[in-house]
């Protein structure tokens, strides 16, 4: 497994992507960072603690679980294990900002925003990841990206939030930590 991202450009990437996302949102007063289980809820909980300090009204925070919302729900998963959304906040006419760990297919965001729609209708939805890593199946492109990398279509990028690392594991390489794709 290659290492992409060490703890130093971990929070180096959270402590930019605060300071873009507070240049992003601007003035909004009412907007939200939703964290996309599992590898989203913690760089959620590392922006909102990174934004606190930048903005008079720091955001709402939230969790969604997009296990109902797949489109490989009955085709790709054995046992569906349902975590828990909590969304503490009105949805209607909330800036949302969804964020995870990695941008893959887009698959992901596109069962996000279909679970955010259902609890309401936001002001706007933003995407913020950690890595981007690309191979698009659908037109979602991230607004913030602590990173960018170029990988092969099998490959994995697997983030490590206990030991803040950023991993490349080649298709056919030992799976080891658990990953996000």
């Amino acid at each position: 497994m290659r290492e992409l991202l060490g703890p130093a450009e971990v929070d180096s990437a959270v402590a930019l992507l605060a300071d873009q996302l507070v240049t992003l949102i601007g003035d909004t007063e009412r907007w939200a960072l939703v964290g996309i289980r599992d590898g989203g809820t913690p760089l959620a909980e590392a922006l909102s603690r990174a934004v606190a300090g930048r903005t008079p009204t720091p955001p709402a925070r939230g969790e969604i679980d997009i296990t109902l919302y797949r489109d490989d729900l009955y085709t790709g998963l054995e046992k569906p294990v349902l975590g828990i959304t909590d969304l503490p906040f009105e949805v209607d006419g909330c800036g949302i900002v969804l964020v995870d760990d990695v941008l893959f297919t887009g698959r992901t965001v596109r069962a996000a925003m279909g679970e955010v729609w259902d609890y309401g209708r936001p002001a706007f939805i933003r995407l913020v990841v950690l890595v981007d890593r690309g191979h698009r199946e659908l037109p979602i492109a991230a607004d913030l990206a602590g990173f960018s990398v170029e990988t092969a279509q099998h490959d994995r990028v697997v983030v490590d939030w206990k030991e803040s690392r950023v991993r490349i594991q080649a298709h056919g390489e030992s799976k080891g930590v658990s990953s996000a794709t």
